[in-house]
């Protein structure tokens, strides 16, 4: 008959025997280098989303080489930094208010207004609302109103000659 404590004493002197075994073995060395390459892929995503967020954000081509090579220098922490440092906004969202900012200097340099008190009027107006001084004259044939520059109406072909000094007596 066996004597089952020396048969285990004499199969398994180490009981961490099992645990060396697999650290030692192909399939740990299978794992450690797919460790690496996730590592290797992560931090060349890193490199490649700092140079991509960079490129959207900065015009200016040192600048985007700098914060590229910080990204792939430094991998996680250059794009946590880069993060941290980088512009607010997007190149294209900046030249979209800029455009939205010009055109609506055009369209407050375009709208009419009384040149002595500077109200804004619209074109039909014949007087300022506030201050009251004549602004356009009115044609004699067709009763609309002609800028006091105008030697014809534009809508009935008539000379309104006689407005102009109408105008001028206006304002002495």
């Amino acid at each position: 008959m066996l004597d089952w404590p020396l048969v285990a004493q004499t199969t398994n002197d180490d009981p961490l025997q099992t645990v060396t075994d697999f650290f030692g073995s192909a399939t740990w060395d299978f794992i450690v280098l797919l460790f690496y390459f996730l590592v290797i892929v992560v931090w060349l995503a890193c490199a490649y989303w700092v140079f991509k967020d960079a490129r959207r954000r900065i015009d200016d081509k040192i600048v985007l080489a700098v914060a590229a090579l910080t990204g792939l220098v430094f991998g996680p922490l250059g794009a946590l930094v880069y993060t941290i440092v980088r512009p607010p906004e997007y190149l294209d969202d900046v030249r979209e208010r800029e455009l939205e900012m010009r055109m609506m200097e055009q369209r407050l340099a375009s709208e009419e207004r009384c040149p002595f008190c500077r109200t804004p009027t619209r074109e039909d107006y014949l007087v300022c609302p506030t201050c009251g001084r004549r602004l356009r004259t009115v044609c004699p044939s067709c009763r609309r109103p002609v800028d006091p520059q105008w030697r014809v109406c534009p809508y009935c072909e008539a000379e309104v000659h006689s407005g102009a000094g109408e105008f001028e007596n206006a304002y002495r």
